[in-house]
């Protein structure tokens, strides 16, 4: 069911070179850009209309309004079951605990006596939020966007997720989101939800609609036609990342359990038939163990053959063999995996090692499925490898740091050499123009 990559035996390439080794999706974000760049013109030339008309020929539904109804929303969080509202509620209050101290103060530094500078930290206006429903409905989606938007003190906070075809003639929940993301949108306080999925509904918040004002920022995860939408946009508005399949690696040694290891590949590739399962190991009995223990619980579980076969089969899915967990840390940094669980003797030190993860899950009582629900850490993450460069999402992503200037007269005059002397090495003299405008064409000497 899913393949091996043996690591044992040589040295480990270094870079490139040993990314290349490790299995990953096909998910080209540039081929699908030419598909959907007239998805988003049309809906720049037609505004609301061809939002409607994307709705009818991707989701099967022709929509009166794209703007969920107050009333729709009201409705959803009341006949919400009250099981999955109070997980919600638990959701809200640890993921508020943890990005409520994320949030930066105003700093100013005293460069120089009359000379400072201030870095304070502004939300963006207005951000567009992304919750998927396609193949999963994804209410916790709308928990992990909405609470650091709001911690953030963005003001304006819209949401947009795909409309669902009626399940049967007049049914009331034709052509609005799933209930279950209209009752978190509820929940949250968010009254401004549409009803509008995949490329379209990025286009709607980069350009804005009769409908719907335009955003500064959208942010959230989503199929390749969102990433490549959000690619499309990058320049005019702000985004958090070109999120592909979710992914999952596990560090483990002879110590793990394998029910458990096997139990959260499992976990992750139900997600989709392109999600990623990798477990790094030095041990060839806990690899079997792993493979014996898959068949099993893979048969026991729903949505077998149409997302998890294809995803512990597919080329993006393997066990790697490795010599030692040393060599394990340095095959998970260069995977560079969205989420990256350590079950291995000294969890904690071994993780406090680890320099590229979106999350890092430690020992045996926090799987992944702990993040991606009540954790109280964001599971919006960097897949693809963009974890070596790139964050989850956070208060700090939708802040921005403003260095406000301020020198007297004479400060100025201290470092006044220095700038014009910089400004003509750049052969830039108007720059130094500048300041020598300030004190008679003379610049002051230093003291």
């Amino acid at each position: 069911m899913i393949s091996r990559i043996d690591l044992r035996g040589d040295a480990l390439p270094e870079g490139p070179a040993l990314r290349d080794l490790l299995p990953r999706a096909d998910f080209d974000v540039s081929a699908a850009l030419e598909k959907v760049r007239p998805i988003c013109e049309a809906v720049h030339h037609r505004g609301d209309a061809a939002l409607i008309d994307f709705a009818e020929r991707f989701d099967g539904v022709r929509l009166e309004s794209v703007r969920v109804p107050a009333q729709a929303l009201k409705d959803a969080l009341e006949q919400l079951d009250p099981a999955v509202r109070a997980a919600l509620e638990e959701s809200v209050r640890r993921a508020r605990l943890v990005h409520r101290e994320q949030r930066r103060a105003t700093h100013t530094t005293q460069v120089v006596p009359g000379g400072s500078v201030t870095e304070k930290w502004v939300p963006v206006e207005r951000v567009g939020l992304y919750a998927p429903g396609g193949r999963s409905v994804y209410p916790s989606s709308v928990v992990m966007n909405v609470v650091p938007a709001q911690e953030a003190g963005v003001e304006s906070i819209a949401l947009a997720s795909p409309p669902q075809a009626p399940a049967f003639e007049n049914d009331p929940a034709g052509g609005l989101p799933h209930p279950t993301i209209l009752a978190a949108c509820a929940l949250l306080g968010v009254d401004e939800v549409y009803a509008a999925g995949g490329a379209h509904a990025v286009a709607m918040f980069a350009y804005g609609t009769e409908s719907c004002p335009p955003a500064n920022m959208v942010t959230g995860p989503g199929n390749i036609w969102v990433a490549a939408a959000k690619r499309y946009f990058t320049g005019r508005i702000g985004i958090d990342t070109e999120a592909g399949p979710t992914e999952i690696a596990i560090l483990a040694d002879a110590g793990a359990d394998p029910v458990h290891v096997a139990s959260d590949l499992i976990s992750q590739a139900e997600h989709d038939p392109l999600a990623a399962a990798v477990l790094v190991t030095d041990s060839a009995e806990l690899a079997d163990a792993v493979e014996k223990e898959l068949e099993p619980q893979v048969a026991a579980t729903k949505h077998i053959e149409d997302r998890i076969r294809p995803a512990l089969s597919g080329k993006q899915s393997a066990i790697v063999l490795v010599d030692g967990i040393d060599a394990g840390l340095r095959v998970v940094d260069a995977y560079g995996a969205e989420h990256l669980e350590i079950q291995t003797a000294d969890a904690a030190a071994v993780a406090d090692r680890v320099r590229n993860a979106g999350a890092v899950f430690v020992g045996p009582w926090a799987p992944v499925s702990l993040g991606d629900y009540a954790a109280g850490s964001n599971h919006v993450l960097p897949t693809g490898g963009c974890a070596c460069h790139s964050s989850g999402l956070s208060v700090q992503s939708f802040l921005r740091g403003i260095h406000i200037v301020d020198y007297t007269e004479d400060a100025l005059a201290e470092v006044a050499h220095h700038v014009v002397t910089l400004a003509e090495a750049e052969d830039l003299p108007a720059h130094g123009a500048a300041i020598k405008a300030r004190f008679g064409w003379k610049v002051p000497t230093s003291k």
